[in-house]
């Protein structure tokens, strides 16, 4: 790779944004990072990319050891995951979502995409870094019309995301992406839940320390 070198002078932070600090790399490992996905669910979720650009970047992440086809999916479309030098990343990424909320914290702009992966993704950053300890196991499903749903599960001191709905889920959020982005973006002293465009499922006592979490006032019912 000595030939290869953009940053000719040693630093391993530097080696490391040779090989994933270009355009879209690191958001090509973010929206792996929930599970396998098609080239047109990258394309997709990406927004603006080319299908051409797309193509070198996957082959340059392949190339370095991050990005695998899954040859046991059916059907023609072409699969992709993470190795284990991929998933590796998730800290990085989660690090970058975090400073993006502390320092850059914007909520969506009209006429913006605004995809679930990127979305809850800050989610469980920023509960990761504000909410309460809670119990082992307690579960919370958002559920956002006509795309994936998604799980945050409290494990062993953390929250994780996954893609999918688990049973047992004490909340259920209900509404679009948008909405969502539009309330954690919000400051927390105007945040208010539920609202005319998130609707929320579950007990009165849930529903409690769900809105705590995220430091939102609750409406009566």
């Amino acid at each position: 790779m000595g030939s290869d070198r953009i940053y000719r002078h040693f630093c391993m932070g530097a080696r490391a944004l040779e090989v994933v600090g270009d355009r879209w790399s690191l958001l090509i490992v973010r929206d792996l990072l929930l599970g396998p996905r098609r080239f047109t669910d990258l394309v997709r979720g990406l927004n603006e990319i080319t299908p051409t650009r797309l193509t070198g970047r996957l082959r340059q992440l392949e190339a370095a050891g991050l990005v695998v086809r899954d040859p046991s999916r059916p059907g023609r479309e072409v699969w992709y995951g993470l190795t284990d030098a991929g998933r590796a990343l998730e800290p990085v990424i989660d690090a970058l979502s975090l400073w993006g909320i502390e320092n850059a914290r914007e909520g969506p702009v009209a006429g913006e995409p605004v995809g679930p992966e990127p979305v809850m993704m800050g989610t469980k950053v920023l509960l990761n870094r504000d909410a309460p300890e809670a119990a082992d196991g307690l579960t919370w499903v958002w559920r956002f019309p006509d795309e994936d749903d998604f799980t945050l599960r409290f494990d062993s001191g953390q929250w994780r995301l996954s893609r999918g709905r688990e049973d047992g889920a004490a909340v259920t959020v209900v509404g679009a992406p948008r909405a969502w982005a539009t309330f954690i973006t919000t400051p927390p002293r105007r945040r208010r839940l539920p609202s005319k465009d998130i609707r929320l499922e579950g007990s009165r006592a849930e529903l409690r320390r769900f809105a705590k979490a995220f430091a939102a006032k609750l409406a009566p019912k």
